[in-house]
């Protein structure tokens, strides 16, 4: 299927039911850990200047499209001072039926859904690091939700994020994303 064809349903809504009924049916994604305070200590990164508990927020999604056979989960911060962004979080082979990540899937492996798997950030570990910008900065951190054509992707120790974001476009079928500001 082309991306014209992809599209087609959703302009086909737009025009023909109006853009409110389609937001609601759109791929929606939150993080309710952040939602009051933002950042909190809890899940900043403990390292590098920064002094937090490197806790993963809870995440959760809903209106995945019908068509999506796995999900990916990734946190990435494009304002990182190093040509590329950083990639704080990611997480492959989500099961289409599942809604949510709880608070440190990212640091316990026995806390994602059965088949997920995390892969190695750009911190050089293969769970969650939280924000942690250079001092006198604000960076954007950006949580996406990603639904895809493919069940599965292999990884291994040697997986980068570069490689599942080269992935997911080639297997979108859907995107959402939401952004919270830190700085220090």
């Amino acid at each position: 299927m082309n991306m014209i064809n992809k599209l087609k349903p959703i302009m086909y809504c737009a025009l023909v039911l109006g853009s409110a009924s389609c937001l609601a049916s759109e791929m929606q994604l939150a993080v309710p850990d952040l939602v009051k305070d933002g950042f909190t200590n809890k899940f900043i990164y403990n390292q590098f200047g920064c002094q937090g508990e490197n806790i993963s927020p809870n995440i959760s999604w809903h209106n995945v499209p019908k068509d999506a056979k796995s999900l990916v989960v990734t946190m990435y911060d494009p304002d990182a001072p190093t040509g590329s962004g950083w990639w704080h979080w990611t997480v492959v082979n989500i099961p289409v039926n599942v809604t949510a990540l709880k608070r440190s899937a990212g640091n316990n492996p026995d806390l994602l859904p059965k088949g997920s798997q995390v892969v190695r950030n750009d911190f050089g570990v293969t769970s969650y690091g939280g924000p942690c910008p250079p001092e006198k900065s604000d960076h954007r951190y950006q949580f996406s939700l990603y639904a895809l054509d493919i069940d599965h992707i292999d990884v291994n120790e040697q997986t980068t994020p570069a490689l599942i974001g080269f992935m997911v476009n080639s297997h979108l079928i859907s995107k959402a994303t939401v952004t919270y500001n830190y700085s220090r």
